[in-house]
């Protein structure tokens, strides 16, 4: 029988899923109130976003902090949104679609706490975003990280994709939502959150409109994608928080997502005092 670490390295993955994803507050906060450093950390669109703050040396409620605080006023919010406008007739109207730069809306949502090189960091951190051109999952752990946040952000509905060494990238959740596969493989436990809800149909309409088919049907594909990956392989401990009810763009909603989704703070600790357990007398 092997001899369990006193002190189990811990991974965590934090999946995509716009504003719902603003959840995995909670599972910040478990952790740091059950006294469990995390070794290592892997993100995806939303996150990337998280994950950054929570690497770069935020406690759970720091992270919680600057999440209300960015969201507290509708007017401070739009206010910021108009300083992304378009500058130019070629942005508004050149791709048929008007997308915001990522880069720039970090600029102005991130916490200066969030250095811009991963060296900085003080947790092992990777990044997901899907490489256009190529067709493939990048991951990115090194060199410039909010460049690398605004690729794996970079919901090509909302924004322009993101050019990093010479490949195009767009939002990491087209081709890995939930990148617990990314953790290092020395990890003791891994814990991953999937935030991807699923599509909830709206009372008296009889089917979805233009812009709840678009995102629904990226839910769809998200889904999708993690219910193959849970086939070959599970993480120790998977949370799924209560996020059906919330778009991928009710960021103005922020404390009404806290609030409903607060059940994750018990479920993380029960799931993960089990499977230390299940660890320890393995």
């Amino acid at each position: 029988m092997l001899n369990p670490s006193p002190s189990p390295r811990i991974g965590l993955a934090l999946g995509g899923g716009g504003a719902r994803g603003l959840a995995h507050v909670h599972v910040l906060e478990a952790l740091d109130e059950m006294g469990l450093p995390v070794a290592a950390i892997t993100g995806t669109s939303i996150g990337a976003i998280i994950g950054a703050g929570y690497a770069a040396g935020l406690s759970g409620r720091e992270v919680r902090e600057t999440v209300s605080a960015s969201f507290a006023k509708s007017a401070d919010v739009w206010a910021k949104i108009w300083q992304l406008r378009p500058k130019s007739f070629s942005d508004l109207f050149g791709g048929g679609l008007v997308q915001f730069d990522a880069e720039k809306t970090l600029e102005l949502f991130l916490p200066p706490a969030v250095p811009d090189d991963f060296a900085a960091l003080r947790i092992p951190y990777a990044v997901v975003a899907a490489d256009f051109y190529a067709c493939q999952e990048v991951e990115i752990s090194s060199g410039p990280l909010r460049k690398a946040i605004a690729a794996s952000i970079a919901l090509p509905i909302v924004f322009r994709p993101v050019e990093l060494d010479g490949r195009v990238l767009i939002d990491g959740g087209v081709v890995n939502p939930l990148p617990f596969d990314k953790l290092p493989v020395d990890v003791d436990l891994v814990i991953a959150v999937d935030v991807v809800g699923m599509p909830v149909r709206p009372p008296n309409r009889p089917v979805p409109n233009a812009t709840e088919s678009i995102f629904g049907a990226s839910q769809i594909l998200m889904q999708t994608v993690i219910a193959e990956k849970l086939k070959s392989r599970a993480p120790d401990v998977l949370i799924r928080p209560p996020v059906d009810l919330f778009r991928v763009l009710d960021f103005l909603k922020a404390t009404a997502i806290l609030k409903s989704t607060a059940v994750v703070k018990d479920d993380v600790k029960r799931q993960v005092e089990a499977a230390l357990e299940a660890r320890t007398t393995a």
